[in-house]
This record gives structure tokens, sequence and C-alpha cells, in this order.
């Protein structure tokens, strides 16, 4: 399993989908994770320091896992079937080893409120994790054809297209913006 950190929380202002960046904290390698709307203000206000007057969803499931005697351990992004990503929260109950299905926005937003570390099983990251060339933005992978040459026209057509798109994005400076 890779170590991960929320590097950030953006939207597309054309189409309004949010995503999360993910960065390994030992290499430079990225996963994008699309989520919801909710989920993404959910982690944006806990990256920006926010706090509700109330709690939202992700501060309550926190506060009862806490008042349940039982910790967050760490959360674990771990199959991606279907181009469906899947997670596990990890949590200790008095010693014992709980491993609860989860969505990855969920976990992440829980994980960013607990403090707890964020891993990624390294089948993922082989399937959809990016690792950017030197001083460029991170980059999907490609699929690969079958000659060199196509390779490299399509490479270069993908990654020239994907650029564009992650300019195009914008940081969820501002939680509550659309």
């Amino acid at each position: 399993m890779v170590e991960m950190t929320v590097e950030s929380v953006r939207i597309n202002l054309a189409t309004q989908q949010r995503v999360v960046i993910l960065k390994a904290t030992k290499q430079e390698r990225y996963l994008f994770i699309w989520i919801a709307y909710a989920e993404a203000y959910a982690i944006a206000v806990e990256l920006q320091g926010t706090t509700s007057p109330r709690p939202l969803t992700h501060d309550l499931l926190k506060n009862v896992i806490e008042e349940l005697n039982a910790k967050i351990v760490s959360i674990v992004i771990s199959d991606l079937i279907d181009e469906i990503y899947y997670a596990r929260i990890i949590l200790d109950v008095d010693g014992r080893h709980v491993e609860i299905d989860s969505r990855p926005s969920d976990a992440i937003a829980l994980a960013v409120r607990a403090k707890t570390p964020i891993y990624v099983e390294e089948s993922v990251l082989e399937r959809a994790g990016v690792v950017p060339e030197q001083n460029e933005e991170p980059q999907p992978p490609n699929v690969r054809s079958e000659t060199k040459q196509e390779d490299e026209e399509e490479e270069e057509e993908n990654l020239d297209a994907y650029r564009d798109f992650i300019n195009s994005l914008d940081v969820l400076d501002e939680f509550g913006k659309d």
C-alpha cells in the first residue's frame, strides 16, 4: 500500500464535476477520484480549517465512532472495478480490527477530520495512478496502442488534452463556490 495525502479538491467549471487529487507522500504519484458535490464540500471545508455551526455528516460519523470508544486507524482505497473505486475504513474497536466498506469520497472526508492516514493499494495505483514527467502537471495513465509510434502520437494528444483539462479546473478555495 502507498500512503497518500489530499493534494487538492478541484472543480471543472464547465461541467461542475469535482475531483479529489491524492498525492503519494514519498513519490510523485497521483490518483484522481471524481466525487459528488457534498463530499467535495465536506473535504474542502475540513482542509480549509472551517467549521460548521452544526456537525456535517462526516463530523457526525467521526463523533459517533469516538463516542463508541473506537479509533479510526486509516482508510484504504482498496479496489477499482468497472471504473468504480472502493474503500475501507479501518477501525480499532477495543483492540479488535474492524473494516467497513465505504465510498472513497466519504472515507477521505472522514480521514481528513480524524487526521488518519490514507492508503491506496498498489494494484489501484498501477491501473489508475498518474506519474507526471518533470515540471508537468500530473497526467492520467495512457492506454497503449500496438506500435511505438502510435503510442507516442497518442500519448502526446492525451497529454495535451489532459493538460488543457487540468488547467481548466479551479481549486475549491471557497467551500461554497459553484
